[in-house]
């Protein structure tokens, strides 16, 4: 074996990096859950000692817990003082939870990869799919935190105005579906957005729709949001507008369910589907944000996808020419991408 030491050093290097993110995730998990991030807010910079007062926590524990933040740049640490600083650009993604930069529900899901490792190493040697009822609970927790930051940044302020003529209709009052809704974060935005339109969520797994149901108790619309335990080829009813955030790929039969929705669709209606950004070719996702994607697939998307009826299993970087043809052979005529980030392909389909 003929070995290039430049090339092993620089492997060796990544290795390091990835094994303190790696190592760095669970304290990111502890601080949230000890309030050491939320105390850090706004506070300026503080003593181990003192941010062990102010969250009723060990003093050692806690300066070995600075050290590794302010190691991961998470936290700035002045040498002259002996004090930390949580930024206020970290404070937005690590404090603040109604922040559209907020991340931690992302730390959640990266939980859940570890718990659920012995059922997925199974599925691998089996093949079988596994159902998203199936996983730990921290990752339906995680994915509506995390997924919420992003919806309430864009949904109202660019994605919905990106699409043809459904904004108006909102405005006036629409009838509208949220299909894989979870635990209804887009869809009490939207219905927060839209007082005059009415909305149903639809999902599968009926501990989600429970949450979704307090969800719009809690935040005040569900006068005119109702959540009902429903499957992407089946849910009833007749709409202005459907929407499918980040779930068309999850889906065991996606081209069914693209035809189901141009069957619920009135006849000048729009469907919107937001799914994560991905290029067409798997050499245009060997990047930092198709790692993330093709990481969670593995565990959490293709699984979810062989787990039903056909398991078609396009997994989290399809791209946007796969879903095109997935979408079209459901029976839509007019399909165009109406917007993006860095995160999402925001498509629009019509009949």
């Amino acid at each position: 074996m003929a070995v290039d030491q430049a090339k092993l050093d620089a492997f060796m290097g990544k290795f390091v990096a990835d094994a303190g993110a790696a190592l760095s995730a669970a304290l990111v998990v502890l601080g949230e859950k000890l309030g050491l991030y939320k105390a850090m807010a706004g506070a300026g910079p503080l003593t181990p000692a003192e941010l062990a007062g102010r969250t009723h926590t060990d003093e050692r524990y806690v300066r070995e817990w600075l050290c590794a933040q302010a190691a991961s740049g998470y936290v700035s640490y002045n040498a002259a003082t002996g004090r930390f600083t949580l930024p206020d650009e970290q404070a937005l993604a690590l404090a603040d939870d109604t922040s559209a930069a907020y991340l931690l529900g992302m730390f959640d899901i990266i939980t859940s990869l570890f718990k659920d490792e012995p059922t997925i190493a199974d599925a691998f040697r089996t093949g079988r799919g596994v159902g998203w009822h199936e996983h730990d609970p921290v990752l339906f927790h995680g994915t509506e935190r995390f997924f919420r930051a992003g919806y309430s940044a864009n949904l109202i302020s660019s994605w919905i105005p990106a699409l043809d003529s459904v904004e108006p209709k909102l405005k006036a009052g629409a009838r509208v579906a949220d299909i894989g809704c979870g635990h209804g974060a887009s869809t009490v935005i939207m219905a927060q957005a839209y007082p005059k339109s009415q909305f149903v969520g639809f999902d599968y797994h009926p501990a989600s729709i429970d949450a979704a149901r307090k969800r719009a108790v809690d935040a005040g619309v569900s006068d005119r949001v109702t959540f009902e335990v429903g499957v992407a080829k089946e849910y009833p009813g007749t709409y202005d507008f459907v929407t499918f955030f980040d779930c068309l790929h999850d889906m065991g039969d996606p081209v069914g369910a693209a035809a189901h929705v141009y069957k619920s669709l009135a006849r000048d209606g729009t469907w919107m589907v937001v799914e994560p950004f991905a290029g067409d070719r798997v050499e245009d996702n060997l990047n930092p944000v198709g790692r993330i994607f093709y990481s969670a697939s593995c565990f959490i998307c293709t699984p979810a996808s062989k787990a039903q009826e056909v398991g078609l299993a396009l997994g989290a970087q399809a791209g946007e020419a796969r879903l095109r043809e997935v979408i079209t052979a459901g029976g839509f005529t007019r399909f165009r991408r109406a917007t993006a980030t860095p995160f999402n392909l925001v498509l629009e389909a019509r009949p």
